[in-house]
């Protein structure tokens, strides 16, 4: 009998359901890099529409061989064609259904948008930051983490102090995550960041606009350590937040290196 005659019409055999003897739990087992249409709650238009890069993964008990990839797909297509956030506990808890787990995870990283007005003309430009959505149900218990990436100006105080004729800037990238006691809006979160740095960066700048933010950022000159401090004290501030991981890191303009510095909460 051929290999492919060897189980009964119909019927094919799941080795994902076969023992495993090696005794080890895994912590995380599912899919990653799935790309799918979500929608997200915009503070000035009700709802985002973006595009996500999703994990979905569950714990996997010792006794068990594999878990079945093709149900994380099955849940989130059960969603419909679009994943609304507001459904993220719904997925978890189908997934610890569906896949007969303890825990679920889902990750969601996003392209978040926002017109961004230049400080002196006003001109309109379109910005773009980056998000991310971790969420995780343990029975009946759900934790979510999220967090922004924001892009910022930063002047060294030591370059200006030292410096005759300007100090040096660069861009740099301050990552704040959070965890919070209620619902918190993606753009008051990049405020908050944007407000605690040099200057701000902007899509479109006219002539008047950039001497503006030059000067601005000439005037408020911050270490990569000052950036930190300055999210942590506004976030210590804030009633809503219970833990937060404050990160920046420059991308320096005189030096073959990144500056970096980070803070944690909890």
């Amino acid at each position: 009998m051929s290999k492919a005659d060897s189980h009964p019409k119909g019927k094919l055999h799941d080795k994902q359901s076969e023992r495993d003897h090696r005794k080890l739990r895994i912590d995380k087992v599912g899919v990653r890099g799935l790309r799918f249409p979500i929608q997200v709650r915009d503070k000035e238009h009700a709802v985002q529409n973006t595009v996500a890069t999703i994990g979905m993964y569950v714990d996997l008990p010792h006794e068990f061989k594999g878990t079945h990839m093709s149900r994380f797909i099955e849940v989130l297509n059960a969603h419909g064609n679009i994943v609304h956030v507001e459904n993220i506990e719904d997925i978890l808890h189908a997934m610890q259904d569906k896949l007969n787990a303890a825990t679920a995870h889902i990750e969601m990283e996003f392209p978040y948008f926002m017109t961004k007005k230049a400080p002196v003309t006003k001109r309109e430009g379109l910005m773009d930051y980056t998000a991310r959505f971790d969420a995780t149900a343990c029975g009946k218990d759900l934790d979510f983490v999220l967090t922004v990436v924001v892009g910022v100006t930063t002047l060294c105080p030591c370059s200006k102090a030292i410096s005759q004729y300007g100090a040096h800037n660069q861009r740099g990238h301050v990552t704040v995550q959070i965890r919070s006691k209620k619902s918190i809006w993606i753009e008051d979160l990049i405020e908050l960041v944007e407000k605690s740095a040099s200057a701000e960066l902007y899509s479109l700048l006219k002539r008047e606009d950039e001497k503006f933010v030059t000067e601005r950022a000439y005037e408020n000159p911050v270490f990569v350590e000052d950036l930190v401090r300055n999210v942590a004290v506004k976030l210590n501030a804030h009633r809503d937040v219970t833990w937060y991981k404050v990160e920046a890191e420059n991308f320096e303009s005189i030096h073959n290196h990144n500056a970096y510095a980070s803070i944690e909460k909890g």
